[in-house]
């Protein structure tokens, strides 16, 4: 699936929900708690959190929805700000190609 064709996507759904209506501090307060889940995987990947301390561990399979809902939510954002993400992501991108070039930053390891 396109980009454009995920965002379009999503557009409908929210759409439909009338879910585009929330506020941006209510998708992004979201967003950061959907990527605070990510978080709290990675946090028991490198054993900061373990079951022995008390702590639930997430399941493995739960690590994809909360990416794809993190995903969403960007998405959803997005729309809600009127940011056309993927041109905002091309422009950036290009940015970062020149900002970080392969070469400067091979030689840099190298030392």
């Amino acid at each position: 699936m396109e980009f454009k064709e995920i965002v379009n996507e999503l557009k409908d759904f929210l759409i439909q929900r009338d879910w585009l209506n929330f506020p941006a501090y209510a998708v992004f307060i979201h967003l950061i708690e959907e990527l605070g889940e990510v978080g709290k995987h990675i946090l028991f990947d490198i054993n900061y959190k373990t079951e022995s301390m008390g702590h639930i561990r997430p399941q493995k399979y739960d690590l994809q929805r909360e990416l794809a809902q993190s995903f969403s939510l960007l998405l959803q954002l997005s729309l809600v700000l009127d940011v056309d993400l993927e041109k905002a992501w091309i422009e950036e991108f290009k940015i970062m190609k020149n900002r970080f070039p392969r070469e400067k930053l091979n030689n840099m390891r190298k030392k």
